[in-house]
């Protein structure tokens, strides 16, 4: 009896520690500026998930996913689509440095995979890839693959991967009772894992989507892409769906109330866009 009181409450404790270490290296931190769209939440962060740690561990990822595609014969086999990408990408890039001065000097990757998967996704740091399927059978613009890489990136300038992750390594200190912080077995943070995890693991919120959605639009008008192609990019992919939504919206705001809130995004983004043409 006495010990299975003292196990109890061992286990107790353990778990209390969890919580008062994961609530305390928890801080709120502003990862970029507002822009001309106004996204300026306040982001909770954990200081076990260091945005340097996470980008390196991103890198180690983003290196197997790269190789895996090479071995099988899928990367880059298509030299007239992966530089239209990559030109798209190449004006995306310097404009990035609106919301966030260190992001144009990020070591930026960007390659093309493909699949029938209508799928792009951006890990931390800018290690982008984009698939075939999603340009194919959308038959994307320019200005459609601008808005799908714009809101990619924005992911990243926004680092809701380390969110997400810092939401992850926080549930398991609660449910290891502080094993991550305590090294009691398998309390390891494999961060490649995580940015992998975090990266295509685990969809996005909707409230990460629609931040996404309207830095994405900015990032696209100042990159002297037409920002109302992002309705355009989405009612396609309403379309694609057939009624449900295809795997990578599973979580994404509802059509109409998405397309709908990239109206008036484009809307104020437009002179940004004019401007970009008229020095183009």
């Amino acid at each position: 009896m006495s010990r299975g009181i003292c196990f109890g409450s061992a286990r107790a404790a353990a778990l209390a520690l969890g919580l008062a270490l994961g609530l305390s290296a928890c801080q709120s931190v502003q990862t970029t500026s507002a822009g001309a769209v106004g996204v300026n939440r306040q982001q909770r962060m954990s200081s076990l998930v260091s945005e340097a740690e996470l980008r390196q561990g991103a890198v180690q990822a983003y290196r197997e996913e790269i190789s895996k595609e090479r071995q099988k014969g899928t990367l880059n086999v298509d030299p007239r689509m992966t530089s239209r990408v990559k030109a798209v990408a190449s004006r995306l890039i310097p404009v990035t440095g609106a919301f966030r001065p260190d992001a144009p000097g990020w070591a930026w990757e960007v390659n093309v995979i493909r699949s029938d998967s209508i799928n792009a996704w951006c890990m931390p740091g800018g290690k982008i890839a984009v698939y075939t399927g999603l340009v194919e059978k959308l038959a994307l613009t320019d200005d459609e693959i601008a808005a799908v890489m714009g809101h990619e990136i924005a992911h990243a300038l926004r680092e809701h991967a380390r969110e997400r992750a810092s939401e992850q390594v926080t549930a398991g200190l609660l449910i290891q009772g502080g094993a991550l912080v305590l090294g009691a077995g398998g309390g390891t943070v494999d961060m490649a894992k995580l940015a992998y995890q975090v990266t295509l693991g685990l969809p996005n919120s909707r409230l990460h989507e629609s931040e996404a959605d309207r830095i994405g639009v900015e990032l696209a008008a100042r990159a002297g892409y037409d920002p109302h192609a992002a309705v355009t990019l989405w009612q396609k992919m309403a379309r694609a769906g057939g009624g449900s939504s295809p795997e990578w919206l599973s979580t994404h705001p509802a059509a109409d109330t998405r397309i709908r809130d990239l109206e008036m995004y484009a809307a104020r983004v437009a002179p940004l866009y004019q401007q970009a043409k008229s020095r183009r």
